[in-house]
């Protein structure tokens, strides 16, 4: 024991002892979790909102990924962020939380996942120097209670952890929704009898495969989904095409005679109804057939969520040519506009017609969206009384009607005047009424004309958008589109409220009021540049305001008879005043100069939108996280981005891009190579130098 310990005490032991430190080490680690994350948008940390879903779950959560192994760049990346973030949720999480790896390697847990409803991607794979194609399972399954939902096809780490997290919180709401059910959701199909003896493909499978769909979604739903097959009565069809919008079908056969009849499936609840697309079609031959029942149980999973989920509502006001909640399909049957269903997913868009109500205080929000025609003085009250009773605001507001007479014709630009200028002006917000363009903007090449650059549709980047704002400091660029300038210098007066010029367009940027083209063939640029200067382009004003009116608008009577009922009971009247003339809550405003970024459609391109309905254009998630803030789900926004906040070059010539590519590629090796071979020099010109001083006769030296 003796020597064991004089063994410690020498210099010997140190490589064992520092080998022994090292395991010692290694046990703690591997049995404690810790790490830091140094991303800026924090991108590997959970979100405060995530914490929250997974700490209140009152059932318990299971977790099950199904990944291959061996997995080659980029998607083992995707692999290790769901490893180190389900770590995150799990520390986070009460006892209901759990997740698991399946080993793919027997071939049982590759059926699992395909009764879950995964499916194998391709990936292409670089093996003995040659590119291939290789399948692999890359989804995750998440169970709670009876439900069941999946996320497949994994190949990016691009918002996970918003859809784990949005995944889990419809779920958990879904279930606790369907538990408190007063009553059953009904699935409905209206089908006419008659209808068989044309021989339609497809019409006597139909009821079959609908109960099937039925029977699997019912049973992971608590059982709480009745189903009925009716055959409508001709004379009920109209009210029922109506009402849920099912086809109807007219026929006039020499051997069937005249008849009507129906085909459509509703999902119903309450006053909430849903159609699937389930109808008569004709295909390529000419020949009938019923259409509509591909993936039938997704559709159902989805449109039950829509129906009983509580999703928050949002007023949204109609009536002065806003854009349409509402579209026509090519089936001629209304459908929702990309807008809504951008929102449709935690938001409910409820219609305001303001010349028939208040603003419910209810709503956390109310949005306006690109209205053309005037508000009246009454209308524009209830928008100021409103906000200044906690409110909050996001307007879509354009500079220009464009009208155009035919596809060949220049468009003509007509200024909006709606009135809401005054509302806004007095809350420190102006509109301009021009257009900006701008030289840092979108550009595409055309075979005829080369590049062209579309001045009229700025691009902003990391330095014209705000990096502290929830709504798009995560966001590597944002392109506007024919977007007013807006003056924010009287709100900056206003000592109750905070100013944040959420994007503004570059420096080489100017204004036009006259001799306005989208087409940047008929545009020319500024040869003086000092008349170019950065415009704001979207704005957040929040805190107290003052209201734009001095007292309530005298209401204009409906009738002589209703006037002279009023001035008879004038004497006996009982009068009151609800005014309020500056704000008794925190309201938040968000102004956009343009209503292309609510859904309106490009007019310089044919059908093209700047949203889309999945969420993942980057205006698209603007758009969202300027919702969420509104309502309060500041967390959701920092969610939805991490990851995307790109080093975006800001060099616009081609020498300087091709510089900076092989300078990454290329120049940063080099230079710590070089660094590399100075140090090692200098270390030896050290070493000599202490040589030469302290023993100079040194044998070992080489002269």
């Amino acid at each position: 024991m003796k020597k064991f310990i004089n063994y410690l005490k020498s210099p010997k032991s140190d490589f064992f002892l520092f080998v022994l430190l090292l395991i010692l080490a290694n046990l703690v680690v591997s049995r404690s979790y810790f790490r830091i994350d140094l991303t800026s948008p924090k991108s590997y940390s959970l979100s405060k909102g995530s914490e929250q879903v997974v700490k209140t779950l009152e059932e318990p959560l299971s977790v099950k990924v199904f990944f291959s192994d061996n997995l080659n760049a980029p998607y083992s990346s995707v692999y290790q962020y769901i490893k180190d973030i389900l770590v995150e949720y799990k520390s986070a999480a009460n006892d209901n939380f759990s997740y698991e790896f399946v080993d793919l390697k027997k071939p049982e847990n590759e059926k699992l996942a395909r009764t879950y409803g995964l499916n194998q991607i391709q990936i292409q794979e670089l093996k003995n120097n040659e590119v291939g194609m290789k399948r692999v399972w890359m989804g995750i399954v998440l169970l709670y209670a009876d439900r069941i939902e999946t996320l497949d096809a994994l190949t990016s780490t691009d918002g996970l952890e918003y859809r784990i997290t949005t995944t889990i919180s419809n779920m958990v709401s879904t279930t606790s929704a369907l538990s408190g059910l007063s009553g059953d959701v009904k699935l409905t199909l209206y089908a006419s009898k008659k209808l068989a003896d044309f021989k339609i493909i497809g019409f006597n499978e139909m009821e079959e495969e609908i109960r099937k769909a039925f029977n699997e979604v019912n049973k992971k739903n608590k059982n709480r989904i009745t189903f009925a097959s009716i055959d409508p009565n001709p004379a009920e069809i109209p009210a029922l095409v109506e009402k849920y919008g099912i086809q109807s079908l007219n026929w006039n056969d020499p051997n069937l005679g005249q008849g009507t009849g129906a085909v459509g499936l509703v999902l119903e609840y309450g006053e909430k109804a849903s159609l699937f697309p389930v109808k008569m079609t004709h295909d390529f031959f000419g020949r009938n057939m019923i259409t509509g029942l591909d993936d039938l149980t997704a559709q159902i999973e989805e449109s039950l969520k829509s129906i009983v989920s509580k999703s928050q509502e949002i007023g949204y006001i109609t009536g002065h040519g806003e854009l349409e909640l509402n579209e026509q399909s090519q089936y001629g049957q209304p459908s929702q506009s990309v807008f809504a269903n951008l929102l449709s997913d935690r938001y409910t868009l409820k219609e305001i017609k303001l010349s028939e109500e208040e603003i419910p205080q209810k709503y956390a929000s109310v949005i306006i969206n690109g209205p053309k025609s005037s508000f009246t003085d009454e209308e524009l009250y209830k928008i100021d009384q409103y906000v200044l009773k906690g409110g909050n605001l996001l307007v879509f507001l354009d500079p220009f009607e464009e009208q155009q007479a035919n596809p060949y014709s220049q468009p003509t630009y007509t200024p909006i005047n709606t009135g809401l200028e005054k509302n806004l002006e007095k809350f420190g917000v102006s509109v301009g009424k021009k257009y900006v363009y701008d030289l840092n903007c979108f550009s595409q090449s055309d075979r005829q004309y080369g590049k062209m650059q579309f001045y009229i549709a700025p691009m902003m980047q990391k330095n014209t958008l705000d990096q502290k704002s929830p709504i798009t400091k995560n966001l590597g660029y944002v392109i506007f589109f024919q977007n007013a300038p807006i003056d924010i210098s009287a709100a900056k007066d206003n000592s109750n409220a905070k100013v944040t010029v959420l994007a503004k367009s570059s420096k080489e940027s100017w204004t036009v009021d006259s001799n306005i083209s989208p087409d940047p063939r008929f545009i020319s640029v500024p040869s003086d540049k000092s008349t170019m200067a950065s415009e704001n382009l979207a704005v957040l004003v929040e805190g107290k305001f003052s209201s734009a009116f001095a007292g309530k608008p005298a209401e204009k009577p409906k009738n002589d008879k209703e006037d002279e009922k009023k001035s008879d009971s004038a004497a006996n009247a009982i009068s009151s005043n609800e005014h309020l003339s500056k704000s008794v809550q925190n309201s938040k405003i968000i102004v956009i100069g343009s209503s292309i970024l609510g859904g309106a459609r490009i007019p310089l391109f044919s059908d093209a939108q700047l949203l889309d309905a999945e969420g993942k254009q980057p205006v698209s998630m603007f758009v969202r996280n300027a919702v969420d803030y509104l309502n309060g789900e500041e967390d959701l926004c920092t969610m939805r981005t991490k990851g995307l906040s790109l080093n975006t070059l800001t060099v616009k010539s081609a020498a300087a891009s091709t510089f900076a590519k092989y300078f990454n590629e290329i120049g940063l090796v080099v230079i710590v190579a070089v660094c590399g071979l100075l140090v090692l020099l200098k270390i030896k010109a050290k070493k000599r130098a202490i040589r030469e001083r302290y023993n100079p006769n040194d044998e070992r030296i080489e002269k």
